[in-house]
Formats: C-alpha cells, structure tokens, sequence
C-alpha cells in the first residue's frame, strides 16, 4: 500500500501507517471473511496499487494505539493475548488474532473503537460474528470457550449528549457480551466452508466480474420514500416502503412518490479498494 501524507502530518504518523503486510496464498484472515469478497479480492489483487492518505487513517492508528498499550499489559498465568492462530478450512488457511483469552473463565475479549451510533442503536452483528469464528478457532485447537466480549472505546462520545439523552450511553466505554452455543458453532462451521468456496470460485473470475458486495457488505443506507407535492421542494414525510409512502399519502396527501436511492456509504469513504472495482466507477462515482 502507498501511503502519502498531503497534510505534511508528523513521520511518526506516517511510520504507524505503514504496514509491510503479505498475502500468502490460499491464506485468509478473519476480518478480511468478514469484508464482501469482491473488497477482499481486489485488496488483494492490488495491494501494492492502493494509495491511502495517512490523514484518512486517523481513527485506524487510534486503534493501533490502544492495542498496543494493550500489548505491554501483563496478562495472568490463565490468560494470553494478541495471539495469532491459524486452523484449516479445507484448501485455505484461517487466521485470526484476537486480543485476550482467559482459561479460567473461558472467555475472549476484543477491543474495538468505535463511533457513539454503534452502540446506540445496539449495532454488533460484525462483531458477534468474528468473535463467534475466533471462538471456533480456540475451540478447534483445544481452548474451550463459553462466552465473548467486547470492550466498545467510542471515540466521538459526548458528556453534554449524556446529560441531555436519556438513552444516549452514559460512558465512553461499554462491555458487551456474548454467549454461544453448540448451534452458533456449527452454523459458523458451515459458513466459514461456504465462505471459502465462494472465494475459491471468485479468484478465478477477472475483477469486474467478482460477485458484487451485498448492500449490507456496501452499509447501503436503503432506499427512501418521499411524499412530495407539486411546487414544492421539500417532502412532506420521507419513508421506508413505497406501501407505507402509499399509504401515508392515502390519508395525509401528496402528489406524488419520490423515490431516493440509498447510499453505499462503504464504498464512497470506506473501501480502500474502490478505484478498482467497475460497479463504484460506473455506478457510485458517477451516481
């Protein structure tokens, strides 16, 4: 990856940017799984193409940061931690590192920054699922697990909103905790089989015809509804469903129906590889 520095921000920023990572073949790890695989392939293919700015990386070496306090923290004698761990899936390699293990209690933990709204609206699907598959790498490998957690760091958390919003987290820092069962295991077991031959079809294929990321794998914002009328700008309400738009302007009013596409938020400020994918060229640069 090139990393540039147009703001002339300190070397020291730059040094943390830079990452001599290599791609070893048929060797994937658990949160690129977790990206769409065309994101995960492209990154790949063009790893040494992709320019990022050390000014668009703030929030990232934010959480190099605070894992590397973590680092020279001594864990006890029943714990291990920012350990890498590596399992079979058929003709592929998982790996994963994941920040602490405690065998007394048979719990990971994982430290995450994160933006306030992820916790309000209680948003942690991604964070379950990888903790979920670091979970069956321990167990796969002969360390029971019985729960997870995630230590949530919100970097944008504001005491005034705390004072003010009855539901609005009173702390910046927030444990959230997950249990798993012998079901969770093997549903994890099967997806991780169907990842892998998903991604075992797409490395054959050129990169425009890689399987388009699937609109939660691009945080598309989904489509709107807008009931307008005529002459004027504004909607009257904006909705979820073109029934419920239908229906609002049923007993309300309206001219006529609006529909406002939603928005890939991934691929307009958070996919490294966008300038080589063709659906963000043709679909999201010139939309």
């Amino acid at each position: 990856m090139i990393i540039t520095n147009k703001l002339r921000l300190p070397q020291q920023l730059v040094n943390m940017a830079k990452r001599d990572y290599k791609f070893e073949p048929n060797e994937y790890r658990v949160t690129q799984l977790l990206k769409g695989i065309r994101e995960t392939i492209l990154e790949r293919r063009h790893y040494h193409e992709i320019e990022q700015d050390v000014s668009d990386m703030i929030w990232l070496l934010f959480g190099t940061a605070v894992h590397s306090i973590i680092e020279h923290h001594k864990e006890a004698d029943h714990e291990f931690k920012e350990e890498r761990i590596k399992i079979r899936i058929g003709n592929y390699i998982l790996s994963g590192k994941f920040d602490l293990y405690n065998a007394e209690t048979k719990t990971i933990t994982d430290y995450k920054t994160c933006s306030i709204w992820k916790v309000v609206n209680g948003d942690y699907e991604d964070w379950r699922r990888q903790l979920l598959i670091y979970a069956y790498m321990l167990q796969s490998i002969g360390f029971p697990v019985e729960k997870a957690e995630i230590i949530a760091l919100m970097k944008d958390h504001s005491k005034a909103q705390a004072k003010r919003k009855a539901d609005y987290p009173k702390q910046p820092a927030r444990k959230i905790t997950f249990t798993f069962s012998g079901q969770d295991f093997k549903e994890i077991e099967n997806w991780l089989h169907l990842r892998f031959e998903q991604i075992s079809k797409a490395e054959k294929l050129p990169d425009d015809k890689l399987p388009l990321c699937t609109p939660e794998e691009r945080f598309n914002s989904g489509d709107k509804f807008a009931v307008m009328r005529k002459g004027r700008k504004t909607a009257l309400r904006v909705l979820d469903s073109y029934e419920k738009a239908e229906e609002w302007m049923e007993y309300n009013g309206g001219d006529y129906i609006e529909v406002r596409k939603g928005e890939d938020k991934k691929c307009q400020d958070y996919c490294s590889a966008c300038e080589f994918c063709n659906y963000y060229k043709e679909v999201v640069a010139n939309g």
